[in-house]
């Protein structure tokens, strides 16, 4: 059995058809001299209506069983059973599509297959009747995407062949010639003068290509970006006209442009409840006033005032004046809530169980400046800190920070009791604008009491260290994302010249540095490869409190070991950490289809050697391996890493756990 049908621009006919009844009073049957004829009367019969020639539905009748179309004769007798039993039967079905030719790419299948009523329930059984609905569906469909491509003369014929209990559904298309714009034009553009160039060459159509609706549409897009960008601020797109010429498959373009005057940032004007001044405000925008108006300009203040935290909602407004030449920007903001209370549970390798609360008022000091109050309550692990953080000071993305805090670190390398007071300033970077350079200054003063072991007897001592730090940042970030870099390299440098007290005043310089690299194999592969470097130079490493060392093994170093494990240990097999540092990490990351492609895959090998000279060693190295998974949030990635490691000392777990948010580097 074969059910075809043919379905295209030319194959479609629609057909209007109107219907009139006319209708009239009888006349009276009075003699015009008795009565006015002009009356009526309400008790005459009315004419009967006009046969229209339909019968009236019977609604107690059935509805009769529907056949397929079919091109052939129709079937009767034992034949007309058949085809009235096999439409009613249900059957599975395939869909093949065929003759695409060139418009047969992986964009315009991907998009038929998101929308084919066909493939939307081909796992489900269905008779002939329910499959020819849905092919002549599908056809249409693909006549659209086929149109939405440039062939405007595409056709698609259907085709139900049964053999057997399945059932073959051929999409049959004819594409046609692909139509190409014959012209492109833009009345009113000329008034951009020297800009015009530019602005015609963001609308990326040009006379020549084919006739692709989302590229018409995108183009558009981008002009509207462009004239943005360029100072007109007051400009106006018309409707695009398109026309069509079926004879010689060429169409013309016509979209109108106001440009309106080039203008220049005004004033910026903060209404509704704001949670700081429009100076502020200020501070934040990437523009002063006089500046060439930039629109980007204004979606980026948008997005920075949401990133504060401190505001729920945010109108940024352009309001022209000067005949157009000045854009003020009318800012309206509303304010969030400016409390947290925040709550962390978890257990690590070495870490032991970990709880953490804290409270945050991210506006206690305006504008921006947020106090913390944060307690932690652990196996090995106590503290609590107040911290001061001002966003945004003196300049965009500049943060002023101090902090009082006072723990109890109790690790197998060293037991601590630490207060300390600290504070510095750094610029960072963010999500809304990634930055190359990023760099931090501070000071930091320490008083600690420490135990550890002497190295050579393992006999246990305490001692109380008062330390003065001067520590620095500068890192250079060349990648592609924060939390999920896929290529481009980072490189990163910290040092701090310290001043330690204890046993007489003696002066020491840590200094580290790291480096990252991402290599794209493909759109879901991707290797990454990581190397850091630190050295502790001035003095020996008895010398230098336990808690200021160098130390490896984790999630954060070489995966497979546990917290601080890795490096030479004392009599008793604990770390002692060392002076030098060398470290690094292999990965690659593979990003599944499953999903939707929010799962992945990496399997890694870390290294790396820990001594107590003040140079690294590339001896003795320390190995570790092991496969993570990856779930790709909207946030970032969330990673779970299980590692082993590969020559083992004594006292090593054979399995680690590391989860966090990010990748590992």
């Amino acid at each position: 059995m074969s059910i075809r049908g043919r379905h295209g621009a030319a194959g479609r006919l629609v057909a209007l058809a109107l219907c009139g009844v006319a209708m009239s009073w009888p006349a009276s049957t009075q003699p015009a001299d008795q009565e006015d004829p002009t009356l009526l009367d309400p008790s005459a019969p009315l004419d009967p209506m006009p046969d229209l020639g339909v019968d009236w539905p019977d609604m107690n009748t059935p509805d009769p069983v529907l056949e397929p179309v079919d091109d052939q004769a129709e079937p009767s007798g034992e034949d007309r059973s058949e085809a009235i039993e096999d439409n009613v039967a249900a059957r599975r079905y395939g869909v093949i599509l065929t003759g695409l030719g060139e418009a047969s790419t992986e964009d315009f299948l991907k998009a038929f297959h998101a929308r084919s009523a066909l493939e939307a329930d081909d796992d489900e059984p269905a008779n002939t009747a329910q499959i020819d609905r849905r092919a002549r569906a599908d056809a249409d469909l693909l006549t659209s995407l086929l149109q939405a491509q440039g062939y405007y003369d595409a056709e698609v014929e259907t085709e139900i062949d049964r053999n057997g209990d399945r059932i073959a559904v051929e999409l049959r298309a004819t594409p046609g010639p692909r139509f190409r714009f014959e012209t492109v034009e833009f009345p009113g553009l000329a008034e951009a003068g020297g800009d015009a160039g530019t602005l015609r060459e963001a609308f990326a159509v040009k006379p020549g290509d084919p006739v692709i609706a989302s590229q018409v549409i995108a183009a558009g897009i981008a002009l509207k970006v462009a004239l943005g960008e360029q100072g007109f601020a007051t400009a106006e797109i018309g409707e695009q006209d398109i026309v069509v010429d079926h004879v010689n498959a060429t169409a013309k373009l016509v979209l109108p442009v106001q440009p309106g005057p080039v203008a220049h940032f005004g004033e910026i004007r903060v209404s509704g409840q704001p949670p700081f001044s429009a100076r502020h405000v200020w501070r934040i925008a990437r523009f002063k006033q006089g500046d060439l108006f930039e629109q980007s300009d204004v979606d980026d203040l948008r997005r920075a005032l949401v990133a504060t935290g401190l505001v729920a909602s945010v109108e940024a407004k352009v309001v022209p004046r000067d005949a157009g030449r000045v854009a003020d920007i009318e800012v309206k903001l509303e304010p969030a809530p400016m409390r947290t209370v925040a709550g962390e549970l978890g257990y690590g390798t070495g870490e032991g169980v970990r709880a953490e609360a804290s409270w945050q008022h991210r506006n206690f000091f305006n504008p921006e400046g947020a106090v913390t109050v944060r307690a932690v309550a652990g196996t090995q692990e106590q503290l609590g800190a107040v911290s001061f953080r001002r966003n945004n000071f003196k300049r965009r993305d500049q943060v002023l920070n101090a902090q009082i805090l006072a723990s109890h670190v109790d690790r197998d390398a060293f037991e601590a009791k630490t207060f300390s007071l600290s504070g510095g300033i750094e610029r960072q970077s963010n999500f809304i604008w990634q930055k190359k350079w990023t760099w931090s200054l501070g000071g930091e003063l320490i008083a600690s009491e420490e135990r550890d072991t002497i190295e050579a007897t393992g006999e246990e001592r305490e001692r109380t260290f008062f330390i003065g730090a001067v520590p620095a940042s500068l890192a250079y970030d060349g990648s592609d994302d924060l939390l999920n870099p896929t290529r481009g390299f980072r490189l990163g440098g910290r040092i701090s010249p310290e001043l330690s007290l204890q046993g007489g005043t003696f002066g020491y310089t840590r200094a580290q540095v790291d480096a990252s690299a991402y290599f794209p194999f493909s759109e879901r592969a991707v290797a990454a490869g990581r190397v850091r470097l630190g050295t502790i130079i001035g003095a020996d490493r008895d010398s230098i409190a336990p808690s200021r060392r160098f130390y490896a093994g984790g999630g954060g170093s070489v995966r497979g070991y546990g917290y601080q494990q890795l490096g030479p240990r004392d009599i008793d097999n604990d770390p002692i950490g060392g002076r030098s540092l060398a470290e690094f990490s292999l990965e690659g990351r593979f990003r599944l289809k499953a999903l939707g492609g929010n799962l992945g895959v990496v399997p890694f090998l870390d290294g790396g050697s820990l001594t107590t000279s003040s140079l690294p060693s590339f001896k003795d190295w320390q190995f570790g391996a092991g496969i993570g998974l990856r779930y790709y949030s909207s946030f970032g990635p969330i990673r779970i890493d299980v590692g082993t490691p590969l020559n083992r000392q004594n006292g090593d777990s054979r399995i680690a756990v590391t989860v966090s948010l990010g990748q590992a580097f």
